[in-house]
C-alpha cells in the first residue's frame, strides 16, 4: 500500500535531545571531539538542523526525512526559542533593534520576539564556566527566531553591543526541552510531531510583507521608531509629522 503523502513513515523515530556544551551536532568527527554518538545509540537518526558546539540545549534527531525538512525549511516559520546570557543590560533601543532586525554579514535578520528576563532561568550548570568579568554585569534574554542564519543569536546580540556568553535552545516549534538534563533524550510525542507537520508554508511574498519590517529612523534620539513594510518602503522619503 502506498503511504499517504506527509504521513509518518513506519518505524520512524524522532528524539528530543539535550545537547551538552562542547558536543558537535553530528555522529562522527575525524578529530575525535565529542559527538552525538557519545550520547545517542539509536540507529538511523540524524540531526534536523544545527546547534553549534559552544551552544547547548534542544536538538531534534529523526529518521524521517520529510519531518526533518519541515523542521529546517524556513518557509514553515517554525519558531526556535533561545535563552541567551549577555554582557551588560540591554536598554529599550537595543531590545527593539533585536526585535525588528539587525544587519549581520550584509543580511538583515527577520523580526524576532525578544524579552528581558527578570532573573536567571533555572538551567543545569555548564561544565565549562562562562568567561566572567566582575566589573561587567550580565543578564538573560529570551529570543524567538523564525529563521536559521549561522550563529544568528550570537551575531545579533554582538551587533547591538551585548555579546552572548551562554546560549541554550529551549524549544523548537511545539517541542520543548522541559526537564531533560544535558546528555539525556526522549521520544518526541505523536502530537508534537503532528504539530510540526501541520506548520503552514508561507510564500516569499508573505515573508516580504510580514517580515521585511525595518527601522526607518530613531526619532529625537529616543526609543521611538517608525516602521514601514516593503510596500511603503519604495514610496520615497518619510515625511516628518
Amino acid at each position: 500500500m502506498r503511504r499517504r503523502r506527509g504521513s509518518r513513515p513506519p518505524h520512524a523515530r524522532t528524539l528530543a535531545f539535550y545537547k551538552p556544551y562542547g558536543v558537535l551536532p553530528c555522529f562522527t568527527d575525524p578529530a575525535g571531539r565529542p559527538t552525538l554518538a557519545d550520547y545517542v545509540a539509536v540507529p538511523d537518526v540524524y540531526a534536523a538542523g544545527r546547534l553549534d558546539a559552544d551552544s547547548e540545549g534542544l536538538l531534534l534527531l529523526t529518521s524521517d526525512g520529510a519531518l526533518a525538512h519541515h523542521i529546517t525549511d524556513p518557509r514553515h516559520k517554525l519558531p526556535k526559542v533561545y535563552l541567551a546570557q549577555v554582557e551588560r543590560i540591554p536598554d529599550a533601543v537595543a531590545l527593539e533593534q533585536l526585535r525588528v532586525g539587525v544587519t549581520i554579514g550584509g543580511t538583515r535578520t527577520k523580526p524576532a520576539k525578544v524579552r528581558l528576563l527578570p532573573g536567571a532561568p533555572k538551567l543545569p550548570d555548564r561544565l565549562v564556566p562562562i568567561r566572567f568579568r566582575k566589573s561587567v554585569p550580565t543578564t538573560w534574554l529570551e529570543i524567538t527566531l523564525y529563521e536559521g542564519m549561522n550563529r544568528q543569536v550570537r551575531r545579533m546580540t554582538a551587533a547591538v553591543g551585548h555579546p552572548t556568553l551562554r546560549l541554550v535552545r529551549v524549544a523548537i516549534g511545539p517541542v520543548r526541552l522541559g526537564d531533560l538534563q544535558p546528555g539525556q533524550w526522549r521520544e518526541a510525542s505523536s502530537p508534537e510531531i503532528e504539530q510540526i507537520r501541520q506548520a503552514p508554508v508561507h510564500s516569499a511574498r508573505d515573508n516580504d510583507i510580514t517580515f521585511n519590517l525595518g527601522f526607518r529612523r530613531l526619532v529625537g534620539g529616543g526609543a521611538i521608531w517608525r516602521k514601514t513594510d516593503s510596500r511603503s518602503s519604495h514610496r520615497g522619503r518619510d515625511r516628518r509629522s
